[in-house]
């Protein structure tokens, strides 16, 4: 073992490394026997293609560049492909992120447009979609845009025929719901055809505050009729519902606090599956996650658990659940079921995400596709504690600390290590304890990471995530300053050493902190928001702005709380270094909110050590190779010059003052 300074330890694991292995496998199902799903390219311009796992065990990417299989409903997307086997080869429908259009794709031949373009305002987009091949139609959300706004939109279940009839004719498309509700999820077709059930929400809700399962029943020429709700509230979540082999409805509530799954028969009945105190569901980001799927044998595949997700198989007759055994202790929300066998992606803290299938016949699990290879020896990776730390008012925060780990080197037992704080997006999200090179990036390096589920999160029930109602910008710093002082406060921190980073929401909170306490050395913060006023006032996208009216409170009740809590007001408090990574197409959380803000900083004449570099061709969240090297870089030589680091072969960042 060697002694060096924290910050200063070589290691194999560079950024491009780390940008080539960032993203996983997501959207799984089946087509026939064949399991397939979509992975990203970030050495592709950051594009998603889809892969085919044939019967020999081969996998196949099936659609070259430039295709893009990702859809933009309610920006975040969702699932955006469905496919069948035929005699002659598979067909399959799926969503192409540049024009945004529905595809027809045959084996060996060219994807062949099944919608039109529209152009008014952002256009036709397509989610969720499923193959209905007996009428010549695939079904799915449909979200349209009425002006340039990026609220003026609506959004309806479409059936689209598959003969490319509608290609050049939107009057081709035949809608099947009226549009009265704002968001919808795709519909879930009954056994027997007879029935379609899927979810709804209006503003200002988001879909973990409250949702509803619509019934409806079809037609035989194809159209719904006596759509009525069956399930769900304004103040209960619904996030997926499906059907069981012998006709009854499933759907995941939290109506006792928890997702738990429930089962809803011919008759009206309801029963609860499982109950039980953790989550068989989560925040649904995009449209088409799926946390169970029932089996053909009347057993059911579940994502479920506290803090941490397993896959498992529900007995729905005894609520007896087995999991899976393997090295999994994270599974992602997307599942399918074909026959007895299971699909989904899984991850753990030594394994990034893979293909996992299980058989629910034998218990067997095994990698199927995208396989984990360590692209350096494994002793280079961090090892995660799980904590729990105590918060303001004795509350409980949840945290996975990974303290800086190398095989051959250490620092002089005199010197504390720096520490970064990594607040996660949403903020109605969590961060998984998985395998991240962006993490061995520094702890590799000598430099801590601290990810914090702060107040807010998913993974604890529903009044853990309800601390974050109208109290956004003040749990969530809080909750993580809490962590920072208590690791520095037990040695295992420097606490002149501190920094937070964070994307988007986690932007938000990063900003936040710096211009609200004197915790942080410096901070890195990616799209974020910084002017709530001017994100809620039509400056975002239509799925989230209402979003602040839970967040932070009913705009024109208490206007004060949007101005007094936007750090962009508050630019003349801000003291330590900062860097500002930006997309210039992201809708969600456009440049003009760290333009806003660095033309404040100006204003007011301070002088604070920073770096704002904005990316062509990105949007929410980084995607491309490149752009993902030079933001890691960047992020580190923030660090270096701040901590007083001596990384080595890592560009210099220049910050001006």
């Amino acid at each position: 073992m060697q002694s060096m300074s924290y910050g200063s330890w070589p290691s194999p694991i560079d950024a491009a490394l780390a940008a080539a292995h960032d993203g996983h496998a997501e959207f799984v199902g089946f087509v026939g026997d064949e399991a397939w799903w979509t992975e990203p390219r970030p050495t592709e311009g950051g594009r998603r293609t889809l892969v085919r796992r044939k019967a020999d065990g081969t996998e196949e990417s099936v659609l070259p560049a430039p295709w893009n299989v990702r859809s933009r409903v309610i920006e975040y997307g969702g699932h955006p492909w469905a496919g069948v086997m035929r005699p002659e080869g598979p067909l399959v429908v799926f969503v192409n992120f540049a024009d945004q259009r529905l595809y027809l794709y045959e084996a060996d031949g060219e994807p062949r447009p099944l919608t039109p373009v529209s152009p008014v305002g952002d256009g036709l987009r397509w989610v969720d979609p499923q193959l209905r091949v007996v009428r010549g139609e695939v079904w799915c959300v449909l979200e349209e845009f009425t002006g340039d706004g990026p609220t003026d939109v609506r959004r309806v279940l479409a059936a689209v025929p598959l003969d490319g009839s509608a290609a050049q004719d939107r009057d081709a498309v035949r809608e099947l719901t009226d549009g009265r509700q704002r968001f919808v999820t795709g519909p879930r077709l009954s056994p027997d055809g007879r029935q379609a059930a899927w979810l709804t929400w209006d503003h200002p809700r988001m879909p973990w505050d409250g949702t509803e399962v619509v019934l409806a029943d079809l037609a035989d020429d194809g159209t719904m009729r006596g759509a009525r709700s069956v399930a769900g509230g304004t103040e209960e979540s619904v996030v997926q519902v499906d059907w069981a082999p012998d006709g009854t409805l499933l759907y995941v509530s939290d109506r006792t606090g928890w997702w738990n799954l429930y089962r809803l028969d011919r008759d009206g009945e309801e029963t609860a599956v499982c109950p039980r105190e953790e989550e068989f569901g989560g925040s649904l980001w995009r449209i088409g996650y799926r946390w169970f799927a029932p089996l053909e044998s009347g057993l059911i595949a579940v994502v479920h658990g506290r803090g941490a997700t397993a896959l498992g198989v529900l007995d729905p007759e005894t609520g007896e659940v087995v999991d899976a055994a393997g090295p999994w202790t994270e599974f992602a929300p997307t599942l399918a079921a074909h026959g007895s066998r299971i699909v989904g992606v899984g991850a753990s803290p030594r394994s990034a995400y893979e293909v996992v299938e299980l058989d629910a016949r034998t218990g067997r699990a095994r990698v199927i596709g995208a396989a984990h290879d360590d692209p350096v020896d494994p002793a280079y990776y961090p090892e995660p504690q799980i904590r729990t730390f105590t918060g303001p008012a004795g509350r409980e925060i949840h945290a996975h600390i990974y303290p800086p780990h190398h095989p051959d080197h250490v620092a002089p037992g005199d010197e504390l290590p720096p520490y970064v704080v990594w607040a996660h997006g949403g903020p109605t999200g969590r961060s998984p304890l998985v395998l991240d090179l962006e993490i061995a990036y520094f702890t590799s390096r000598g430099i801590g990471v601290a990810e914090v589920n702060y107040g807010g999160s998913t993974g604890h029930g529903r009044e853990y995530r309800n601390r974050l109602r109208e109290q956004w910008g003040v749990v969530d710093v809080e909750d993580c300053a809490a962590v920072a002082l208590a690791l520095a406060e037990e040695g295992t921190a420097d606490r002149r050493r501190l920094a937070i980073r964070g994307g988007s929401a986690g932007g938000w909170t990063t900003a936040a902190s710096l211009t609200s306490t004197d915790v942080y050395a410096c901070g890195t913060i990616l799209y974020p928001i910084l002017d709530l006023v001017g994100w809620g006032s039509g400056e975002t996208h239509d799925f989230e702005s209402q979003y602040l009216e839970s967040l932070v409170g009913p705009i024109a009740e208490v206007p004060g709380r949007y101005v007094e809590r936007s750090p962009s007001e508050h630019a003349d408090r801000i003291t330590a270094p900062f860097l500002l990574l930006q997309g210039l197409d992201d809708a969600i959380c456009p440049p003009v909110q760290c333009e806003r803000f660095l033309a404040k900083l100006e204003e007011q004449g301070r002088r604070v050590p920073h770096a704002y570099i904005a990316f062509e061709a990105e949007g929410h969240g980084f995607r491309r190779a490149e752009t993902l090297v030079r933001a890691l870089e960047s992020e580190l030589s923030l660090y270096a010059q701040v901590f007083g680091l001596n990384p080595s072969g890592i560009p210099t960042l220049e910050l001006a003052k």
